[in-house]
């Protein structure tokens, strides 16, 4: 609304860090005898999706309220609740309803004369008829208003951002940590598949040998076969696109705005490779290191399901 500033919203939003979507924020702002609070809490949802409930009173802003709100935070469930409490002594006013007065006069004196009666009603009897007198509550303007509750919403989004960055925090170093740990797998694969080869060729000339009863087998056979294994269980553009991929999880954790869909996507890419690897898996060694780069993947994949 044209009124209503909201231009510096986004100026406020922290910059570039990992951000958990699990938050909580509450402030409490107060004019005079008003008093505005606002209290919100989020947890893990694919996109933005924010319940809001407040007075009915203030119900016009809820556009504003959620415009704010997109400033601070693009993923998530967030509930957000206010309260508005005005203590103020002069808050009702008694209005005089002059023309529905009348028009019950008008209606008794046209009775009394149909029925030829005496029209006793005074003024006391006539001011308790329904909207003759009424209670009303003084209207606040709503750029005062709006101002409140500005105030009291950027300081419950403010602490609601440093949870989720504390939390965040705490998400990255987890991350890193199994990512490294993930690197000593792939480490493994890598240094064990050469050994695999020659202990295969190893095993082939012996059962050749015994096949043959110690006659000469041509090598070129021999290294045929052992090129043709090889094929079979190469892992290594896997393992590179996998050290690729983590190396790609590490950068983005240090980019700016909401990374958590793009990790996502990268961590589905990783486990791609690792289920790659597993299938050519031809030695119980590869495969439990397989298998636990691939339990690493699962966790990596659960914790990025907390970042925004």
């Amino acid at each position: 609304m044209a009124g209503w500033n909201l231009k510096n919203v986004g100026e406020t939003r922290e910059k570039a860090m990992v951000k958990s979507m699990t938050g909580f924020g509450r402030c409490e702002a107060s004019q005079g005898e008003r008093r505005m609070t606002v209290e919100m809490k989020s947890v893990n949802h694919r996109y933005l999706d924010v319940n809001v409930k407040m007075p009915k009173k203030l119900n016009f802003f809820e556009s504003s309220v959620r415009s704010f709100l997109k400033g601070y935070i693009q993923r998530g469930k967030v509930d957000v609740f206010i309260t508005y409490e005005d203590l103020t002594e002069q808050n009702l006013t008694l209005h005089y309803n002059g023309t529905v007065a009348a028009e019950y006069w008008r209606y008794l004196n046209q009775i009394a004369q149909d029925f030829g009666i005496e029209n006793e009603v005074q003024a006391g009897a006539l001011s308790r008829y329904p909207e003759v007198l009424v209670m009303e509550e003084q209207q606040v303007d709503e750029k005062e208003l709006w101002q409140l509750l500005e105030q009291a919403l950027r300081g419950a989004c403010e602490q609601f951002v440093e949870t989720r960055v504390a939390e965040g925090e705490n998400l990255e170093r987890d991350l890193r940590a199994k990512l490294d740990e993930m690197t000593s797998h792939v480490d493994f694969i890598e240094s064990r598949s050469p050994q695999i080869l020659a202990e295969y060729r190893q095993k082939l000339e012996n059962k050749v040998k015994e096949l043959l009863q110690d006659s000469q087998m041509e090598e070129s056979r021999l290294a045929a076969e052992v090129i043709l294994y090889a094929d079979k269980i190469c892992v290594d553009e896997e393992t590179v696109r996998l050290r690729s991929h983590m190396e790609h999880t590490r950068s983005t954790l240090s980019e700016t705005d909401s990374v958590g869909r793009k990790l996502d996507f990268i961590a589905q890419e990783m486990n791609r490779e690792a289920n790659t690897i597993l299938s050519k898996a031809n030695d119980l060694e590869i495969s439990n290191h397989a298998i636990e780069l691939k339990t690493g993947i699962e966790k990596v994949r659960e914790q990025i399901q907390n970042i925004e």
